[in-house]
This record gives C-alpha cells, sequence and structure tokens, in this order.
C-alpha cells in the first residue's frame, strides 16, 4: 500500500522548508554555550515554517489560508535574523549561512507569490475611489486643519438625548 499523500505535500515550498528545518537541525546539534538560546529560537522557527504551510494549506478560506502563508513567510523573515546573527558570532559558517540564506530566500518568494494569489479576489473591474482625506496630509505654507467638531446637535437624533457627548 502506498503512502498517503495531503495536499501540502504536493507544495514545492513544503518540500524546501522540511529540508531547510533538516539542515538547521543538523547545525544546531553543534551549536552549545553561548549559542544555545539563539539555536533554540532557530529550530523552533524553522519548524514554524513547514508546520504553517501544511495548516494554511488545509483551511478553506482564503482569507485563513493567508494569514497562515504570512504567519510562515514571518517565520523564514525571524529565522534569516537568527542566521546572521550566529554567523556574525561564528555560530554557523559564512559557506553555510550564504546556502542557507539562498534557500531562505527562495522560500520568501514562494511564499510572497502564493499569499499575492490568495488574496486576489474576484470582482469585476471597477476601481474603487480613493476617498481623499486632508488629514491624512501635512500642511505647509501657513495653513492648519480644522479643529474636528461634532454635529451642532450632538448625537441626539441617535440616542435617547441624554447622551454624554454635548453640542459646543
Amino acid at each position: 500500500m502506498s503512502e498517503p499523500i495531503f495536499d501540502h505535500d504536493r507544495l514545492d515550498v513544503y518540500r524546501l522548508s522540511i529540508d531547510y528545518v533538516a539542515s538547521s537541525f543538523a547545525i544546531a546539534k553543534d551549536l552549545g554555550g553561548c549559542h544555545r538560546h539563539a539555536r533554540d529560537q532557530w529550530l523552533r522557527a524553522a519548524q514554524s515554517i513547514p508546520l504553517n504551510i501544511a495548516e494554511g494549506n488545509g483551511k478553506r478560506s482564503l482569507k485563513d489560508r493567508s494569514r497562515f502563508l504570512d504567519i510562515a513567510r514571518g517565520s523564514v523573515l525571524e529565522c534569516v535574523a537568527i542566521q546572521d546573527s550566529l554567523a556574525a558570532t561564528d555560530g554557523m559558517s559564512d559557506e553555510r549561512h550564504r546556502q542557507l540564506k539562498r534557500l531562505l530566500h527562495r522560500i520568501v518568494s514562494m511564499l510572497t507569490r502564493l499569499i499575492a494569489r490568495s488574496d486576489v479576489v474576484a470582482e469585476s473591474g471597477s476601481e474603487y475611489k480613493y476617498e481623499y482625506r486632508e488629514a491624512e496630509y501635512e500642511y505647509g505654507e501657513g495653513r492648519k486643519p480644522e479643529p474636528s467638531r461634532a454635529p451642532e446637535d450632538g448625537l441626539h437624533g441617535f440616542t435617547n438625548g441624554k447622551s454624554i457627548v454635548r453640542p459646543r
């Protein structure tokens, strides 16, 4: 009988992330002493990548799927930072660091594309008009924004008339 195959097993990014976990564990075996905290954090972050890819791929809603893939992407970036720290403190050889960093770059690129593909919504080709808000821009040449004011009648139309917001 053949081994069962799950949907995430078919994803190249999942298989690459499993390769990365194996590589990080192989290097982590030799880390100790002052590198032990980075090692532990690195192994958790490395394992988080395929775990979130698998969980996200199993979600039925695109929003949930994107959220988990985004978490996996964050874990990749965390691994990059930990590797940079390890390489800077002689916890990892420069050559191994470059190899694994290339692998992480490939993984984060693939995740970014998957997230972008999930974020596309099937809508008509109409464009949305941006609502202009002056508060979003700096004021120059002596112009100042108008102070925000409550409506003249307060919130009387929406409450029982005993609102704590009173007209000025």
